[in-house]
């Protein structure tokens, strides 16, 4: 824990740390026992590591959601929590957390946002993340101008000549998304074996056996171009030998950094950089401080969206009798509770 912030807080039942999907259905959760929440964020919208890193790409396993992208998931989850109208900080990372005598916490802001609350819900995924990139001279010279690490946007690498390096989920999954739009894809990796998805990989193969994208076994050696702008990529072999890909744009997808922040210095049990919960509550080992989504682990645990939306409700019932200890909490179905009807504003 750190020292208390000097300033006036926000006052609020709780605060969530994390505006990605789990996150906000935390809000919604909370909102039927009739907890208020602010959400902490220091992406600069809703969304976290979902819209970020993968906006359309298709989420397959959402309960009743056939095919749903990314971003069409954060927009339904905002649609759903309106009538809860959470406060958002957006932009903003957590310095400090401090348990006041009553047992609340202060949350103070880098920007100097100070928050009141009685619990804390850590939906931070896995914590800050940073892609990892590959170690070519000059790289930061062709970053967001012909390098990029993630794909925001499919319309935006219509007509390129794209080099795709990687052998993991978010190579192949790319691949197989902008297969389409590219003038030409080469798909590099240093072996021909993946860490993907079989369905994927099959895929990415027969897209080669129709010639329509090329793969090409190889690592990463240098890049080539004037003012940020790439002309070709040059790949080494195993026997050291290299060969030129002609590229407009490079994607190297091999993984994420994940930190967890000043989390890490807030005194909780961790387990391998991860907030070790019990299962009954989701609580952490300081009470009061809940951790729901891919930023916890517990025996069995699985890192699906389904997984915290299950999570985010039972650490809401727990939240709610720490936040209101006197008070009886009835359970009730969204299907038939007139009350709760009432709150989501349907008749």
């Amino acid at each position: 824990m750190s020292k208390a912030p000097t300033s006036e807080p926000i006052n609020t039942d709780a605060v969530i740390i994390g505006a990605g999907p789990i996150g906000l259905f935390a809000v919604f959760e909370l909102g039927l026992l009739d907890l208020k929440a602010h959400v902490i964020d220091i992406l600069p919208k809703p969304g976290g590591q979902c819209a970020e890193l993968y906006p359309e790409k298709p989420i397959y396993d959402i309960p009743g959601v056939p095919v749903i992208s990314g971003e069409g998931l954060v927009e339904k989850l905002l649609q759903q929590i309106k009538p809860f109208s959470p406060q958002f900080h957006l932009g903003e990372r957590v310095e400090s957390l401090t348990r006041q005598k009553d047992g609340s916490f202060w949350l103070a802001t880098d920007i100097g946002t100070v928050i009141e609350a009685k619990v804390v819900v850590v939906a931070a995924g896995g914590g800050s993340f940073e892609s990892k990139k590959p170690p070519l001279a000059d790289l930061a010279d062709y970053e967001g101008k012909s390098v990029f690490y993630l794909v925001r946007r499919i319309e935006d690498f219509r007509g390129k000549r794209i080099v795709v390096a990687g052998g993991g989920d978010s190579a192949l999954d790319w691949t197989l998304n902008l297969a389409p739009v590219a003038k030409s894809l080469t798909l590099l990796h240093r072996r021909d074996q993946f860490r993907a998805a079989p369905d994927s990989v099959s895929k990415m193969k027969a897209l080669v056996a129709e010639k329509k994208i090329a793969f090409e076994l190889g690592q990463l050696h240098s890049l080539e171009g004037e003012g940020g702008k790439l002309s070709r990529v040059v790949a080494r072999r195993e026997d050291k030998s290299t060969f030129p890909l002609e590229a407009d744009v490079l994607l190297p997808f091999f993984g994420l950094t994940m930190r967890l922040g000043p989390v890490a210095n807030w005194g909780l049990k961790l387990e391998d950089g991860l907030i070790a919960v019990d299962t009954e509550k989701f609580q952490s080992s300081e009470p009061g401080i809940f951790a729901i989504g891919d930023i916890n682990t517990y025996p069995g645990k699985l890192k699906l969206i389904l997984s915290g939306f299950h999570e985010a409700a039972l650490m809401a019932q727990a939240a709610a009798k720490v936040v209101n200890p006197d008070k009886r909490i009835v359970f009730q179905y969204t299907t038939t509770s007139t009350s709760l009807h009432k709150k989501l504003g349907v008749s």
